[in-house]
């Protein structure tokens, strides 16, 4: 008999419902003990983040430093803009909408202090870091622009294999620890009396997300249709394919294939498609931007708190950086994300799980989003190779 295999999406449902159920009748003893897993695995997750960053962001930017020049530099400045864009985008989208439909007297204002109001756990344990969020990036930065340009192989192996390590880590542990953690903080929240209206104003936050990925699909081919002078609904309509592949495995690489025909279908020349298609599948994540800073401005909207253009331009800026480091897993980007959640707007590892709940609750569409928009990334750059 094959082995029942159940998506991380459904398994973080599967807690969510699990935590807010169990949480109307379980004793606060019992819901300790979850708690205190909650606050070994947070401690745990603070640990590992540093060496999350150094593993994946390290060898994804010395990697950059091989390809094709001109072409290359062109292909990653505009897979950088377009994330940028669909940053700004959900910025300026956000701050008209949020503010009129979720209020900021809630409940989740009090999960910034967790103390005063939920389950304590019944002992903790210290995982102080190697060192913090910034040097980490900083040290990846330095030492991946210099692998781009060094010609000695062996600092590269050692990358490759750190990264190896790293995101063995994430797939092995933090990965299949992740529905235990959220079940945990959606046990905690309901024992506490605060998850009914949390659970309301986040199918809000999903819905606007949802609109905003389409309306950003729908810019994105406008401008390649103009500069490619193209139908930019028929391109859309042939990354269609792509698009719905996506949705269903939830991973940019394994879509390549479907992109790679779609895109060339769009009559990209098949030497630029080739060129193109993978290089964004790792560095174009729009979808992934969006996602992120909606819910990061939506929780701080919903914990007293109202993020200021300058601080968010800050955070996007970076943000667009480390997500290249997104390894090739479900929920991969969110995990590289959580340094600078944690460095540039001080989420907590309770705001954190929260992050991750509502990010792999949209990692279809947002995944679906960034391959999609790899082809109209591929138009560009196409007619500017001509």
């Amino acid at each position: 008999m094959k082995k029942l295999k159940i998506s991380l999406l459904t398994k973080v449902v599967i807690a969510i419902v699990a935590g807010i159920a169990l949480g109307q009748f379980f004793p606060a003893w019992a819901t300790r003990m979850f708690v205190t897993f909650n606050s070994l695995f947070g401690e745990f997750l603070s640990f590992a983040i540093p060496l999350i960053i150094i593993g994946l962001v390290t060898p994804a930017i010395g990697d950059l430093g091989k390809g094709a020049g001109k072409l290359l530099a062109i292909t990653a400045l505009i897979a950088y803009g377009s994330t940028i864009f669909s940053g700004f985008l959900t910025y300026f989208s956000g701050m008209a909408v949020f503010p009129r439909i979720l209020p900021t007297d809630t409940a989740l204002a009090t999960v910034g202090n967790p103390s005063d109001f939920m389950l304590q756990p019944y002992f903790t344990v210290a995982m102080p870091p190697l060192m913090d969020v910034m040097t980490a990036l900083l040290l990846s930065f330095t030492v991946g622009l210099g692998l781009s340009y060094i010609k000695g192989t062996a600092l590269k192996e050692m990358a490759a294999d750190f990264r190896d390590i790293v995101t063995l880590l994430i797939e092995a542990v933090i990965i299949p620890l992740l529905p235990l953690h959220i079940f945990g903080i959606f046990l905690n929240m309901t024992v506490s009396g605060q998850v009914a209206n949390i659970i309301a104003m986040f199918l809000k936050v999903i819905v606007v997300i949802f609109v905003l990925h389409i309306l950003l699909l729908l810019i994105q081919f406008v401008i390649a249709g103009a500069i490619a002078g193209k139908n930019p609904f028929r391109l859309l309509r042939n990354m269609l394919p792509a698009y719905a592949t996506a949705l269903g495995t939830q991973s940019s690489a394994a879509t390549i294939p479907v992109t790679l025909a779609q895109t060339v279908k769009n009559g990209v020349r098949e030497n630029i498609a080739i060129f193109t298609v993978p290089l964004c599948a790792t560095i174009h994540l729009a979808g992934s931007m969006m996602k992120i800073t909606a819910c990061a401005m939506a929780i701080m909207i919903m914990t007293n708190g109202m993020p200021s253009f300058g601080h968010m331009a800050g955070f996007m800026m970076m943000l667009g950086i480390t997500m290249v480091a997104a390894p090739g897993v479900p929920g991969g980007a969110i995990m590289a994300a959580l340094g600078v959640l944690q460095s540039m707007l001080g989420f907590d590892e309770t705001l954190q799980a929260l992050m991750i709940a509502l990010y792999i609750a949209m990692d279809s569409f947002g995944t679906a989003c960034n391959v999609t928009g790899d082809g109209a990334i591929a138009v560009v750059v196409d007619k500017i190779a001509k």
